[in-house]
């Protein structure tokens, strides 16, 4: 049997996928992975299929023990990580022998850390996912003594590595209107843009507060708004004129006026942003949206060709001639400097 156990763990640590598709009809949102491209990078890393199940740490990690040869991979929210006391590097995949304890502390960067393993975890299959969603009750937060089963892993290559984005430090994230836009002023709107938001600490799976300076934004047909169909990425105006971002594991319907929707590619930094990160908003057409969409679907599905190796094998390296390898080298016995 190949699995992790759990000797210690911090809250909020659970099981996570893609999520479900096919119920908000029934009332129940996709849920999943706050950040989704980490789970993808974590795929890319291990050579395996990005629908596998993964470890979501919010915050801290935990101490695991491996039953078997297990390979890892370590994306998102970057936290200090050890493999028997030895310190590893995050955004990169490793072996953890049979008996190997695994140690992930508290994170340095971003908000939502993924610990993914070689054939992906293995818990019960709930409506056609394994992700735990806590609004609903479908699973449970990880905790001490827990057994994680593992899937079968079908490779053994270990040691890659993947570039570090810059969605860890908040930045522009683009929305594109939503059903109630034109229910704001044009100026209202231009302000929304020009504002500099702050992550709220209050922030959770759900959503998001925006903090901000100055007044809030409002419009004169919100106690209008009937309560329909919501979905994550949506920008809610409270009645105090507050922006809430909709999360993974948003309610179905809502009657709050939406300012605009965040496209699902920049949801990540959404997530990812440590409370104080500043964050802007900026518009983009429906049609500019769609085509940012597919170029970063794009850019997702070619990851596992950015995957490089941690160190680099010189027989491995196809335009070895083309580096420059004698730079810097001094000689041990020629003194240029004590020449006249």
């Amino acid at each position: 049997m190949t699995a992790l156990r759990v000797r210690q763990v911090g809250p909020g640590v659970a099981v996570q996928d893609l999520g479900r598709a096919g119920f908000l009809a029934k009332g129940l949102t996709r849920g999943g992975a706050a950040d989704r491209l980490a789970v993808a990078e974590g795929a890319a890393l291990l050579r395996q299929s990005r629908d596998l199940a993964v470890l979501e740490m919010v915050g801290t990690g935990g101490t695991f023990e491996a039953t078997a040869d297990i390979r890892i991979a370590l994306t998102g929210a970057e936290m200090t990580a050890q493999i028997d006391g030895a310190n590893v590097a995050w955004n990169a995949s490793h072996k953890v022998p049979k008996g190997g304890i695994l140690t992930i502390g508290p994170t340095r960067t971003g908000t939502y850390g993924y610990l993914h393993v070689g054939g992906g975890f293995a818990t019960e299959v709930m409506l056609g996912s394994r992700a735990t969603h806590q609004s609903c009750g479908l699973g449970a937060l990880v905790t001490a003594g827990d057994l994680l089963l593992v899937g079968q892993d079908k490779s053994d290559e270990v040691g890659l590595t993947l570039p570090r984005d810059t969605r860890f430090d908040g930045g522009t994230v683009r929305i594109v209107p939503s059903m109630q836009t034109g229910d704001f002023a044009e100026d209202t709107r231009a302000r929304f843009e020009q504002t500099t938001f702050r992550r709220d600490p209050r922030a959770n799976r759900q959503g998001i507060r925006m903090d901000s300076d100055g007044e809030g934004f409002s419009t004169p047909k919100a106690l209008g708004i009937v309560s329909e169909v919501i979905v994550p990425g949506d920008i809610q105006i409270t009645g105090d004129g507050t922006p809430f971002v909709l999360m993974a594991e948003s309610q179905t319907t809502g009657g709050y006026p939406r300012i605009g929707t965040v496209l699902p590619c920049d949801l990540p930094r959404v997530a990812q942003a440590p409370a104080g990160a500043a964050l802007q908003f900026q518009f983009v057409t429906l049609d500019e949206g769609a085509a940012i969409e597919a170029r970063a679907r794009a850019a997702w599905d070619t990851l596992p060709k950015s995957a490089t190796p941690l160190v680099r094998d010189p027989a491995s390296i196809q335009d070895l001639l083309s580096y420059q390898l004698v730079g810097g080298a001094v000689s041990a016995t020629d003194t240029p400097l004590d020449k006249g």
